[in-house]
């Protein structure tokens, strides 16, 4: 969407927008309003903001909506220099930040982030990533030492052995140690000498090995998060389960609390004092 409305904004005369991308720009401002206004509600009802703040959604949610409103600045800034007859060195200013801005507008992304509040997936992986921290810094060692390892040799293999040199040079190499171990293997580097490939062939199986050591472990911490959230989950919807019930139950029991109006007749029977009838009293 973003791409067909820059092109009909290239399409479309210097300073005006087409009508394409006023819709777009209409329905990010909606949708920006309605975050905006949600987080401003969430803020306000948190007893202590600082760590509301430091929450990592709410970090996200607050990524997510800045962008817009600083663009929204910049571009209401751009078209004050540019009215102005000096403002060429603003205009150039501008331009520079906007680079920026161009960063930053990509980070509107992270409204995926959101779905997190109420998917039980999204919200098992991060609790798996954050379990799991020295078992992804351990993969990543295991993969930088085999890098550093198989990077040189089949280097090595090529330059002096192989019939084409695609492998310019170590860093270079590093690319093709990365492929080859994670078995992802997108063909743009191809060792041609027996010697390279039985570099890497090693690599490969040595890849899969130390890639298969911690994952074991991040699968375990993975379905004991899992059951472990669903299981809170269950236990959140019983307690207002729990509480709807009990409170039908008292305004059900608090209506038959109330007093209710006692006629004479019932009132003597309670009381043990005779009961005369209507006749009797107009005789009296």
């Amino acid at each position: 969407m973003e791409r067909s409305a820059a092109s009909e904004e290239e399409a479309a005369p210097a300073g005006e927008c087409s009508q394409k991308c006023y819709d777009i720009f209409v329905l990010e401002t909606v949708c920006v309003a309605w975050f905006s206004f949600e987080f401003l509600l969430r803020s306000i009802q948190a007893e202590n903001k600082c760590a509301f703040l430091k929450t990592p959604l709410n970090i996200i949610d607050i990524l997510a909506i800045l962008p817009f409103y600083i663009s929204l600045i910049v571009d209401m800034a751009s078209t004050k220099n540019s009215s102005k007859p000096g403002g060429g060195a603003g205009n150039k200013y501008l331009e520079r930040v906007g680079l920026v801005l161009r960063f930053l507008r990509a980070l509107r992304i992270l409204y995926v982030m959101r779905l997190a509040r109420h998917s039980l997936g999204l919200q098992t992986l991060g609790l798996t990533v954050r379990r799991c921290t020295r078992e992804f810094g351990l993969l990543l060692l295991f993969l930088c030492v085999a890098m550093a390892l198989f990077s040189p040799l089949v280097h090595l293999a090529e330059s002096e052995l192989g019939a084409k040199q695609e492998f310019t040079s170590i860093p270079t190499s590093y690319w093709w140690a990365v492929i080859s171990m994670t078995t992802v293997g997108y063909g743009d580097m191809v060792p041609r000498s027996i010697p390279g490939q039985v570099v890497a062939l090693s690599s490969i199986l040595s890849g899969i090995l130390l890639m298969a050591f911690p994952v074991t472990s991040i699968f375990h911490t993975f379905s004991r998060s899992y059951s472990e959230l669903k299981e809170q989950q269950q236990r959140a919807a019983s307690r207002q389960m729990h509480q709807l019930e009990e409170s039908t139950k008292l305004t059900g029991g608090g209506s038959s609390q109330w007093p209710t109006a006692v006629s004479p007749r019932d009132a003597a029977r309670e009381d043990g004092r005779p009961v005369l009838d209507q006749e009797a009293k107009r005789s009296c």
